[in-house]
Parts: C-alpha cells; structure tokens; sequence
C-alpha cells in the first residue's frame, strides 16, 4: 500500500557560503536552520521533502515551528494515501488552520513519492517540460556599495545574468547601489532591487524616481499591500510583488488591482508544491510572469523550485535560484547543479534526490502507529 507507515523528521543547519546573509535594515542569519520530512509508505518507498524558513522575522515562519506543527499534523496523516496530493491537503488544512510553511515539506515529499510510484520525474507530473533549463538569478546580500559591486562581478563569471539586490536600507545608500551595479550590466541582463519590505512609501518613491532612467525591477518595497501598491501607482519602473502574496486570494486581488507586473512565487510559503501549482498555473492563464522559487533550503528545496520553473513555460519564468550553491553543506544527493547561470530538474523519479545520510544526523522525531 501507499499509505503513510511513518513520518521522520530530520533538523539540519545550512551555514552560508559567505558567512552572512544580510537584507533590509540589517536583518541578517548566518545558519539556516532547515527541516527535512521523510515520509515512509508500507510499500517501503520513501518521499522527500524541505522546508527553510529565512530565520525568523522574514514571513511569519522559523524552523522550530515547522518541526512542531508537523508534529502536529503527523497524527492525522499516518495510514492516509500518500500519493493523494489533494486529499493529504485537504487533511492537513482541517487539521491544522494556517502556517502554511509547516504543511510545505509533508507537501513536497508526497510529491516526490507520486513522481517515484508512477516511475516520473515531478516535472512530468507538473506540466511537461519547457526549455532546456532554468535561467537562475543571484541574490547579492546587502552590503556597501564598493562590496556589492564585487559581488555582482564574481557572479557574472560563474554565468549569472540576472542579479537581485538587496536593499531596503538609506534611501542615498541605496540609489548609489542601484546605479552603480546597472553600469556594470549588459542590456541582456536583469537587475532587480529587492527591498524586502524594508522602505516606507515615501522612501520607495523616492529611490524609483531617482532611477527612473534605468533599466531596473522594483521589488517589495513595503510591508503592507496597501502601501505597495500606493508605490506602484506612482513611478514608472516595472513592479514585483512578493512577501504579500501568500495565497490564490492576494495573487487575484493584486491582478485586478493592476498592483504588479511579476510575481515572486515562493513554495513553502503558500503552502507546498500542490497550492505554488495552482497558483503558477493561474499566473500563466493570466499571463503573468515569476519567480519561481521558496524562502531557502538546500538540495531538495532546490530539487521541487527546479521542477517547478522547468515545467512553466519559458516566456512566463522571470526566474528562479539555486539555494543549495549558497550554502555549504548537501543535505541530499542529486540535487540540481549550477552549469553558467542555469539548471536543470532531474530526470529521475519524483524529486529526483537522495537523503544524504553522512550530512544529515539521526532523526529528531519519528511517528508511526
């Protein structure tokens, strides 16, 4: 049978390949702290599935409260149908109201145990695939303007093309990141200045109409959709909206409200591949386009983005990124690998990964009958 005998529960810290990650007005984490959910059918096939929050006051998420809430929905799904997306969905939601990020990894590893019973690859079961490969952005951690340069410079030459800036810091500080990281690019690349809610309304019209002249994204730039959009109404630079779309209502309200022109589709923070599914696939229906990708993670975070974005047609895929080249330590085996700025989904069934056990202790939590 495919039904769920038990579900183990794995912790495990990701530090940075940088030491730091920094974004708006100096919120930082140099670990992250990552959970992996494995869950075991009496069939004896095993799922995958990760959920990394980016510490604790980026989205209302953080690492312990994924592993309790998980301990809280495992109750309810042991001796359910595993490969039943939909219906595991719709028990963890009666189960549990909100937090959509503790559902994200059970999500995604009932997934992966789908693509392996029916002997596909997710991106199969997600739509076919679109492309040879997904065109990757970098995230380039806020910093002095000189430091950021170089990084955009030693990006570039591992073939990156499309850079997102993290800003949301002094507005003068921030026009001179801006201005002095567009000089450096080509017409064929993108630059995106992310500021992560970090701005005011006042701030954020003040940075875009000071680059109004380049060729430049303007992401997030307030914590309220309200306010967002008060922004958008105001300049002239093409619009991303990210941490304010967290479900099918805010993504339709902001389409009829003209209040962007990408959005930033981050997995677990809708709540797994099964709902970031229905949402790109409205996006697409609508023509928009996005980023596809989650909040962080390692080898199988980066597995479920890859098929995400590979199954999406291309003019539709603003971007996506590879979270496992930003730390330094593979929590699973066949990830997906960086090759000049893009990558690939796995062939191989389902994610198309493998826990690695010599990274990944013991797990924190088993349940079972």
């Amino acid at each position: 049978m495919m039904n769920i005998k038990k579900i183990s529960v794995f912790q495990v810290d990701l530090p940075l390949v940088e030491g730091r990650y920094t974004w708006a007005n100096g919120k930082f984490v140099e670990m992250f702290d990552s959970t992996i959910v494995e869950i075991e059918t009496y069939d004896g096939l095993c799922g995958l599935g990760e959920v990394c929050p980016l510490g604790p006051f980026y989205l209302p998420a953080f690492g312990a409260g994924a592993r309790t809430g998980i301990g809280e929905l495992a109750q309810h799904l042991i001796d359910q149908p595993a490969t039943h997306v939909g219906r595991i969905q719709r028990v963890m939601d009666e189960a549990l109201l909100g937090h959509p990020y503790v559902k994200s990894a059970i999500d995604m590893a009932c997934w992966d145990l789908l693509g392996k019973e029916t002997d596909k690859p997710l991106w199969a079961l997600l739509g076919g695939k679109f492309g040879d490969s997904v065109s990757l952005y970098r995230a380039i951690s806020q910093n002095s303007e000189e430091e950021m340069v170089s990084s955009v410079a030693r990006y570039r030459e591992q073939g990156y093309r499309k850079f997102q800036l993290k800003v949301g810091g002094d507005p003068v500080d921030d026009v001179g990141r801006i201005r002095s990281i567009a000089a450096l690019l080509n017409r064929d690349e993108i630059l995106v200045a992310d500021a992560n809610t970090g701005w005011t309304a006042a701030d954020a019209i003040r940075v875009a109409n000071a680059v109004s002249d380049l060729d430049v994204f303007i992401e997030q730039p307030c914590s309220s959709y309200d306010q967002c959009r008060a922004v958008r109404e105001r300049i002239s630079l093409p619009f991303v909206l990210d941490e304010n779309i967290d479900g099918l209502e805010m993504l339709l309200r902001a389409y009829t409200d003209r209040a962007m022109d990408v959005v930033n589709l981050k997995i677990s923070k809708v709540g797994g591949i099964s709902k970031a599914r229905q949402m790109r696939d409205l996006c697409i229906s609508l023509g928009i386009p996005m980023t596809i990708e989650d909040s962080w993670g390692g080898d199988i975070v980066t597995a479920a983005i890859a098929h995400l974005a590979h199954s999406t047609p291309e003019p539709l895929r603003f971007s996506s990124t590879d979270f496992n080249s930003y730390v330094t330590i593979s929590n699973a085996h066949g990830g997906p690998k960086r090759e000049h700025g893009t990558m690939q989904a796995s062939d191989a069934p389902g994610l198309g990964v493998e826990l690695n056990r010599d990274a990944v202790s013991g797990p924190i939590a088993v349940y079972e009958r």
